[in-house]
């Protein structure tokens, strides 16, 4: 019964262990699904499970046919242009990451977008390359193409990485991106897109930062004009830096300085466009009028021939036929590309997630991972590289006005016009305007430093697991970095749960809450009960550390009581044995005079004796391990009698741990501390009991709702003993039974304590 009074409450009810809650009230008979139910309902079929697998394998058909022409066409539209040519220019810088022609560029930035506007799920980001991914695939080319490979299609890579061919790094690159694809399209079929989820926003944060460094030493070879040997094993951003300082006198200073002009005039145009974003109907095209400006001034004044600078090229107009695989370079390169798999699927999936909350609609991480892959496969047949979306293409589609994927297939049409047509217009284009253009595009992930700060006020661990992902980014390059990274954030979680901050409770203001001791003044500890709490799973690699705070709190080992009980009983039954402790109507009188006991080494079964439960059934009298014990016998005194255990936080426990928890709780009973466990759910206690966790000793009546049930019913129990005492005493009173209240031993029948005559 509950009866409110104001802002307080009073709760009338009874005292429940589990035991009695499971009687007072009944479960409902519930049945849990088998595996084999979970699979006939996947193989099951209805027209209704048709409709919606249908549905979800091509997420068109459910948006396209509600499209409001009239209020969406429009700004798709306007969108979808300024979306295009941002693809345009970023597909032909990230190629130079890739260690491909920029022409290649423009298929990266073409199929996917394709394939993602049939079986996407999100209506607002920009497929396409991504300076990450790109950085990774380039350094899978270098370092594939740096060493001799035979390909099933009998084609050799040289080991002089300046004379391979363009041809087969664009097929190493292709070959990479189809695999990755492969990876990201099972792992959608087989519905585990949640792999995901280990890689944290900490960690992303650290790795795309890293990236953006990786991206910017990479490209200094462009702006300077440096011929830099291509390193891809750990320290290899070092390498790269020393390479371009030792060459520092050779720079082109006309690459540099259009580089420099280009950097700055884009980075203060988008910084008005976003202070005025507000204002501004759409955002100023600045990287277009840039790219255009340089590529006439190029072309007018002949850079190439009077400067000696870089540029793009011969552009390849019109696509070309698929590309054969190489099953060699799938088998040299799965590793790397599962890592591009899952960290261009993190990127699209977190981009997609903050823009489908933004505009409350649903996304589907399985059918992203399809939609990604088979955009990868069908772009790395066609010669293309890895694609995810890029932060700042996808906001572009988004704040001009993008409403649903019309844009994106809008912005395909852009780039395919660029391929087809007009692409030759940029063949005098400088390399290092394109370098520029990618370092522009870096500006929101080099940001992300200020992400530490935060980090360190909020969460400490996740502080730290931005700084290793970092650092093992930089250092052991991409590919290894994420795998590392991966591993360290792990390990924190391991790290977390093997050592938790346990703590022990007390009451606070008399009431029915119990809080960490330490924390409050008005406290209220009642004697004789601890109450300890273990905010973590217990399983094998924590049950120890469990075990010494859980001692530390209690203030003793419950083992080494014993056994000093067990030696100081062994020599008790001793003086029994030769007669020194008499029993008499009036009580026990022991005389020790000509008593002498030596410590003994034990052997291990006599150890292992020590271990077992007390049995004094066969002595004439009682021992108050409490009290005073005779002459030569000291045994550690304890007030402790009862030990609450809040496993209200452990959501698990293992077999090993299993083991460990009921060795401590027997330890405990065998010294006369009763052990309770409360919080539990349960699931906890029917696993125990299916692993025949209880016995004689430790019984399943140990388990109470709440912390507050369990020191009622110890308070009950106490007060229970104390008043049968009470009313023994009262007899004893009117007996001639000697009474020493210092005493240890009492006579079994009478309950009188043992005189000791010296």
């Amino acid at each position: 019964m509950i009866e409110p009074f104001g802002n307080q409450y009073v709760v009338a009810r009874r005292v429940y262990s589990a035991n009695d809650f499971g009687e007072e009230h009944k479960k409902k008979e519930r049945r849990h699904k088998t595996p084999l139910d979970h699979l006939k309902q996947c193989c099951s079929c209805s027209t209704k499970k048709a409709k919606r697998i249908a549905l979800s394998l091509f997420p068109i058909a459910s948006w396209l046919p509600a499209y409001q022409i009239k209020e969406w066409l429009l700004s798709d539209i306007v969108s979808g242009i300024s979306t295009g040519l941002v693809a345009v220019l970023q597909g032909l810088a990230f190629a130079l990451l890739v260690n491909v022609p920029p022409s290649y560029g423009l298929y990266a930035a073409f199929f996917p977008v394709i394939i993602y506007f049939f079986l996407g799920t999100s209506r607002h980001i920009s497929v396409g390359p991504f300076p990450v991914l790109s950085m990774m695939v380039g350094a899978v080319v270098v370092r594939v193409t740096s060493k001799p490979v035979q390909g099933g299609n009998n084609t050799s890579i040289s080991n002089d990485l300046d004379s391979s061919s363009d041809e087969q790094k664009v097929m190493v690159a292709a070959m990479v991106t189809i695999l990755s694809g492969i990876i990201q399209l099972l792992l959608g079929v087989l519905q585990i897109g949640f792999v995901v989820i280990y890689l944290s926003e900490s960690l992303i944060s650290g790795f795309t930062t890293a990236a953006a460094i990786h991206v910017l030493v990479s490209q200094l070879k462009f702006i300077l004009q440096l011929t830099v040997p291509a390193h891809t094993d750990p320290f290899s951003i070092f390498k790269v830096l020393e390479s371009v300082f030792t060459q520092i006198q050779k720079t082109n200073i006309a690459d540099l300085v259009t580089a420099l002009i280009i950097l700055v005039v884009v980075s203060a145009v988008k910084e008005v466009n976003q202070r005025f974003k507000a204002k501004l109907p759409v955002p100023i095209p600045i990287e277009l009028i840039m790219t255009v400006i340089a590529a006439g001034v190029s072309y007018g004044f002949d850079f190439k021939t009077r400067f000696n600078v870089a540029v793009v090229g011969k552009m390849n107009s019109g696509f070309q036929p698929p590309i054969q695989p190489d099953p060699k370079i799938f088998q040299d390169t799965i590793g790397d590309s599962f890592g591009i798999a899952i960290v261009g699927f993190a990127v699209a999936f977190s981009v997609a997630r903050v823009y489908s909350l933004k505009y409350d609609y649903p996304i589907n991480g399985n059918q992203e991972l399809i939609a990604l892959g088979l955009g990868n496969i069908f772009g790395g047949s066609f010669r293309g590289f890895a694609s995810s979306t890029a932060l700042s293409r996808s906001g572009v589609q988004e704040s001009t006005g993008g409403k649903t994927q019309i844009a994106g297939i809008l912005s395909a049409v852009i780039v395919l016009i660029v391929i087809v047509a007009i692409g030759f217009l940029l063949e005098p284009l400088q390399k290092s305007v394109l370098a520029a253009l990618a370092l522009g595009n870096l500006k929101g992930m080099l940001m992300q430093f200020a992400e530490i700060g935060r980090l360190w006020r909020k969460d400490k661990y996740d502080c730290l697991i931005w700084i290793m992902t970092f650092i093992f980014a930089i250092v052991l390059g991409l590919g290894l970095g994420l795998a590392a990274s991966v591993a360290f954030q792990l390990l924190t979680i391991v790290f977390r749960t093997q050592f938790p901050k346990c703590s022990t409770l007390a009451n606070v203001g008399r009431s029915n809450i119990y809080k960490n001791r330490k924390d409050y003044s008005d406290m209220y500890e009642p004697e004789g009960i601890k109450i300890f709490r273990c905010p973590s799973p217990i399983y094998f690699a924590n049950i120890g550390f469990f075990r010494q705070k859980l001692f530390d709190a209690v203030g003793f080992s419950p083992l080494r009581i014993l056994r000093k009980r067990k030696k100081a009983l062994k020599k008790i039954r001793k003086m029994q044995k030769k007669g020194l402790i008499q029993v008499t109507p009036k009580g026990c009188i022991c005389t020790v005079d000509n008593f002498k006991d030596s410590d003994e080494e034990l052997d291990n079964h006599e150890i292992e004796e020590l271990d077992q439960p007390i049995n004094t059934t066969d002595l004439p009298f009682q021992i108050d391990w409490n009290a005073d014990l005779p002459l030569n016998i000291v045994v550690p005194k304890i007030s402790l009698h009862s030990l609450i255990l809040d496993f209200s936080a452990v959501s698990f426990l293992d077999v090993s741990s299993m083991r460990g928890l009921k060795k401590i709780f027997q330890e405990f009973i065998r010294i006369e501390v009763d052990v309770y466990i409360v919080g539990t759910d349960d699931d906890f206690i029917e696993k125990l009991t299916r692993c025949e966790f209880f016995d004689d000793e430790v019984k399943d009546s140990i388990f109470f709702l709440t912390i507050h049930d369990a020191v009622l019913h110890i308070l009950m129990k106490k007060d229970y003993i104390t008043s049968k005492v009470s009313t023994s005493q009262e007899k004893e009173a009117k007996t001639d039974f000697i009474v020493n209240t210092n005493g240890g031993l009492r006579n079994r029948e009478c309950q009188v304590p043992l005189e000791t005559k010296f």
